[in-house]
């Protein structure tokens, strides 16, 4: 059971949505695809009793399918309950969008009427959100196509942990019905096409009447369908498709009859298309619409075959599958970002990190090398940094001039950094519980894009490029820390740690709603300060991280001290001026060290940058 308080959603949990909703379509028959849907429920959404009622012509439903308990699903399968005790249980209880919840204490009004169902007595429950086994909750299969006409009702019980399931696992039951829905219908519709294809080899004699039915069940399809040639100099090239496909594609029927399928695929699935089967092929890829932009289809093939003459043409049906693929990339950000600033999370700034880092031949010795080249880039721990003041995270906000200190020292960077802005920025007035920030010159030398923007990396943009992670080793670019003479030109990935100064004074005085503005808007401007292919993560709480590859020591430095000119300015929150300041610790990633360890080096320079400013201020007091 997932926790609803955690900002981020499980990706185990996001994996098996995913594989249970990609096996619905797999099934060959009307009553695998139920059976496949009850069993989904069990597998991936987390219940131990899944039902699945279908809707019958005459109204009623009549239970399908059940998963989770044998005994169970001999006493109910096959009973029929009535559509009006069905349509009074779904107007029943508590609404959870698309759900219906109906407690203990108001269900036990339906134990007598005729609908199947199994229920056990227990005690009642010790805590708010405890299930209780007579609850009930139902998830609605509504068809396709954005109208109301019920398909059908799945029935769950006994969630794993004993709790009703919060907004995630809500989320994902309603989610789940609605690609159920459209499994249902496309597995009634495959029946027919089914029915239509052998009363077309079968009967000779009823030929005419069959390709009538074919042809309406081709036409008004509620999904795109395509007749394609099969063999001979036309291999593949589309002899027919319905409006469906048309209006998906946004091309004329004359006009899309001009190509074949590997004319209007993605470049990059061009493979996937030609490694699907002909007999049975199922394919996810993406095809061109008439605008150029690309739209997300799921592709299944059958042959339709003459038994004198062998196969005549390959029949193709196409589903929009972009709502999917759309909700599937919202859930897998959703796991991989803060969900305040937007930002890449701890996580996910762990998982780029790991991928450009390897443990390679000699792995101690390489670690401590590796190690070492940080330490030597720097001089070693000692003298670092100088200046300013922080006690991680409760600073008193104070800054003395020389900023960086042992790092760089302002007016005397080197050439290739044009700072953040002309003006100096004023003391802030002084109130009760606030310290005002000395006078602050931001360094302004010329600036020139720092770092090898043609140097090996594996970012671009706020994205990860997998595809330099995921190369054999042999092939793998090793992470190097630069030397220690800033002037031999050599560059690395740089880990910048920032933790702001003066942040729990802003959150105790003027309330976490403050806090939370002020850490979105000191995202923005780290993401503003930092180049396209660099990455800007939050781990929690005021801490950040910056990942920059292909820059020098000095470079490294001299953006630390452009993040932190960005971040030091007033920021206006509900009428009032609050300001912040910023710690910066520098580590570089060098293969044969653990991402941890690169956290740590970065971790620690911090905060030996914070001790040196407050000595500073203290002396100078």
């Amino acid at each position: 059971m997932e926790t609803e308080s955690e900002p981020y959603v499980r990706l185990a949990t996001l994996r098996q949505l995913h594989d249970v909703v990609g096996e619905l379509n797999t099934a060959r028959s009307l009553a695998d695809t139920l059976q496949t849907v009850a069993d989904g429920i069990v597998k991936g959404l987390g219940y131990e009793l899944a039902c699945v009622n279908l809707v019958q012509p005459d109204g009623d439903l009549v239970v399908a399918a059940f998963s989770g308990n044998a005994a169970a699903e001999a006493l109910i399968t096959g009973r029929v309950g009535a559509r009006a005790s069905w349509e009074r249980r779904l107007s029943m209880g508590e609404t959870w969008g698309e759900l219906r919840y109906i407690p203990h204490t108001e269900g036990w009004i339906l134990l007598e009427d005729d609908v199947p169902q199994w229920y056990t007595e227990g005690p009642d429950p010790r805590f708010e959100d405890e299930w209780h086994p007579q609850d009930r909750l139902y998830a609605p299969m509504y068809a396709p196509g954005g109208g109301r006409e019920l398909l059908g009702v799945i029935s769950v019980d006994r969630p794993r942990g004993g709790r009703r399931p919060g907004p995630w696992g809500r989320e994902a039951l309603q989610m789940y019905a609605s690609q159920a829905a459209i499994a249902i219908s496309n597995a009634r519709l495959r029946a027919n096409m089914q029915r239509a294809l052998v009363r077309l080899e079968r009967e000779q004699q009823a030929l005419r009447a069959s390709e009538e039915s074919f042809r309406q069940a081709f036409e008004y399809a509620p999904s795109g369908m395509a007749i394609a040639e099969m063999g001979g100099d036309q291999h593949g090239r589309l002899l027919r498709t319905n409006d469906a496909l048309c209006r998906l594609l946004g091309r004329s029927a004359s006009v899309i009859r001009r190509y074949s399928f590997s004319d209007l695929v993605h470049p990059e699935d061009i493979g996937t298309l030609l490694r699907t089967s002909a007999e049975g092929g199922r394919a996810e890829l993406r095809l061109a619409r008439r605008d150029n932009s690309y739209v997300w289809v799921s592709l299944r093939n059958s042959v339709v075959a003459d038994t004198t003459d062998g196969p005549r043409f390959l029949l193709t049906h196409v589903e929009d599958i972009e709502e999917r693929k759309r909700n599937e990339l919202q859930l897998a950000h959703r796991a991989s970002h803060d969900s305040l600033t937007g930002l890449p999370n701890s996580a996910e700034l762990r998982s780029r990190l790991s991928a450009r880092l390897c443990e390679r031949p000699n792995a101690i010795s390489v670690r401590e090398t590796a190690v070492q080249a940080v330490d030597k880039a720097f001089g070693g721990y000692e003298g670092e940094y100088g200046g300013g003041a922080g006690n991680g995270g409760a600073g008193n906000g104070t800054y003395d001039e020389g900023g960086y200190g042992g790092v760089v020292p302002y007016g005397q960077g080197p050439p290739g950094y044009n700072g953040t802005s002309g003006a100096a920025y004023a003391p802030v007035p002084s109130s009760p519980g606030y310290e005002p920030y000395e006078p602050y010159e931001p360094y302004e030398p010329p600036y020139e894009p720092y770092g090898d923007p043609a140097g090996e990396r594996a970012f671009h943009g706020d994205g990860f490029d997998a595809s330099s992670a995921v190369a054999p080793l042999d092939h793998h670019v090793h992470t190097v820390a630069p030397g220690a003479d800033p002037d031999d030109g050599s560059k690395g990935l740089a880990v910048l740690f920032c933790d702001l100064d003066g942040f729990k004074s802003i959150n105790d005085r003027f309330g976490h709603n403050t806090g939370d503005a002020v850490l979105i808007e000191v995202a923005r401007r780290l993401n503003t300060g930092v180049r396209d292919g660099d990455t800007v993560a939050r781990l929690g709480g005021d801490e950040f991280v910056v990942l920059a590859d292909g820059l020098g020591a000095t470079d490294a430095a001299d953006l630390a001290v452009r993040l932190r000119n960005a971040i030091i300015p007033p920021i206006r929150v509900d009428g009032r001026a609050v300001r912040v300041g910023a710690s910066f610790g520098i580590g570089w990633a060098s293969c044969g060290m653990t991402v941890e360890e690169v956290l740590k080096s970065a971790d620690q320079r911090m905060y030996i940058e914070k001790r040196s400013r407050k000595t500073v201020q203290r002396r100078a007091g």
